[in-house]
């Protein structure tokens, strides 16, 4: 599905509209404004039933459109979509399966809808409001329980043959590693992610001093390495190491001249984007001998799907 039928007019389409951040834990709607200004919000539990789902999504389209004049919604959702973003194959957290969301749902709210993968329409957001303007080939990085990943080109998500590109997270960095709920061993995102780095920080513990307890979160654990315990730090040495080997790939493969790292993990890119940038500037093949990809910071922080979606579907309104 091509995301734009023509170049983007950035002063088409000013009316309000609906992006919704739909998580395995909450949903999460909210107003959207042309400029990319989420203005009002609505959230719920996530509902594990396919029928209270869509229940929910409805009421809070009606409760936001009774204070505001909405014009489109927009979805994003970590799951498979198909290319053309009309059906919802699999979400590992969410009951849809197979199932034609988009339809469904237009038809319930009778507005434009517009189904989207999640970390495809944070990229999105980014492209248009955040650390990606102006880039034309540049690829968005999500770091968070896992690593989800968009690669644009000019004003373009590029999706593969079947909807499902580019899944980074699961390239193998380490062959025979540490088991992934994807049913493969040592993809990258076993150890550049936020659950890696309790498990990193298990099997680092016995050469280390530490304050740190059994069991830390990722966000403690950061925080310890700006305290600058030993174990703290050599955990994110280590996160870092491992992304910016998963970063050196990005760069081989795609050549791109930005990349935006986003996500949950991203608040704590103080303790590892260097060592991250260093290590994708070491292992790319040419190194010391051609232009490396920029590497920065997403600016949206967890609105960036929802104010992304909201403007996909304004397009599509």
């Amino acid at each position: 599905m091509s995301e734009l039928s023509a170049p983007y007019d950035t002063t088409a389409r000013e009316g309000l509209t609906i992006g919704f951040d739909i998580g395995g834990t909450n949903l999460r709607g909210g107003v959207v404004d042309a400029s990319g200004q989420v203005i009002d919000t609505r959230s719920l539990p996530t509902s594990h039933s396919t029928a209270q789902l869509e229940d929910d999504i409805v009421r809070i389209v009606d409760e936001l459109n009774a204070d505001h004049d909405i014009s489109a919604v927009g979805l994003a959702i970590a799951g498979f979509i198909d290319p053309d973003c009309e059906r919802v194959r699999f979400a590992p957290h969410l009951p849809w399966r197979d199932a034609p969301v988009r339809q469904i749902l237009q038809d319930r709210l009778e507005v434009p809808v517009r189904v989207e993968h999640d970390a495809n329409s944070a990229a999105w957001g980014e492209w248009r409001f955040g650390a990606g303007r102006g880039a034309r080939d540049w690829v968005f990085f999500a770091v968070g329980t896992g690593i989800g990943a968009t690669l644009m080109t000019h004003d373009t998500i590029y999706r593969g043959a079947f909807g499902t590109a580019p899944e980074f997270g699961h390239l193998v960095a380490v062959p025979n590693g540490r088991q992934c709920p994807c049913g493969k061993r040592g993809c990258l995102e076993r150890y550049a992610s936020g659950t890696a780095l309790p498990d990193t920080c298990a099997e680092l513990r016995p050469h280390f001093e530490t304050t740190l307890p059994e069991c830390p979160s990722g966000e403690a654990i950061a925080q310890a390495a700006r305290n600058n315990d030993p174990l703290a730090v050599a955990v994110m040495e280590d996160f870092g190491t491992w992304l910016g080997q998963g970063l050196s790939i990005v760069a081989d493969v795609l050549d791109p001249e930005l990349i935006v790292v986003g996500g949950g993990v991203s608040k704590d890119a103080d303790v590892f984007l260097d060592t991250a940038r260093r290590g994708m500037a070491d292992n790319i093949v040419g190194a010391g001998h051609r232009p490396l990809a920029r590497v920065a910071t997403a600016e949206l922080g967890s609105a960036a799907g929802m104010i992304g979606v909201a403007d996909l579907a304004r397009h599509s309104a």
